[in-house]
Order: C-alpha cells, then sequence, then structure tokens
C-alpha cells in the first residue's frame, strides 16, 4: 500500500503597491493545511495544488518576501489567479 504525504498548503499575499514581492501569511501541514484551504474556500480565495511548489515555499518563513528564484513559479500562479477573478467578475 502506497502512503500518502501528508497534505502541506501554503498562503501567499502579494499587495503590489505595498509589497516588492509575494509573502507567505500562513503555511501548516495536516490539519493546519486542511484549515488554511477551509479558510481560503470560505472567502472565495481561489485555491491552487501544486504540490512541488508548496514543497519549496513551505521551507521559507512566513512574512518574508519570496525570494527572487521563485518569482516566476508564483508569478504564474498569480496571473491564474487574477484571471479567474476577472472573469467571476463578468
Amino acid at each position: 500500500m502506497k502512503r500518502e504525504k501528508p497534505k502541506k498548503a501554503v498562503a501567499l499575499r502579494y499587495d503590489a503597491e505595498a509589497d516588492a514581492a509575494p509573502r507567505i501569511i500562513a503555511k501548516g501541514q495536516r490539519i493546519i493545511a486542511e484549515k488554511i484551504i477551509a479558510v481560503a474556500k470560505e472567502h472565495g480565495i481561489h485555491v491552487h495544488e501544486d504540490p512541488d511548489l508548496v514543497a519549496v515555499l513551505s521551507k521559507l518563513d512566513i512574512n518574508i518576501p519570496i525570494p527572487e528564484s521563485l518569482y516566476q513559479a508564483v508569478a504564474e500562479v498569480l496571473a491564474f489567479v487574477y484571471r479567474l477573478n476577472k472573469q467571476r467578475a463578468k
């Protein structure tokens, strides 16, 4: 039987006017991850699943701008989310 990896979640915030780069505002595994996802869904925030990106982001400290090496990956996710939000607004 294949053993599942513990569920992980990372929440990002990006305010182009206030932040130079996105910041991790919450992260956790198992029950904490499930709570982060539940809170996001309750507030209509899109939940994007990318286990590789979460694995990297979960190693970073909270409230520190993400490093430049992750800009491209995070920018792609944010662009996707912005497009979704724009479509929902129509």
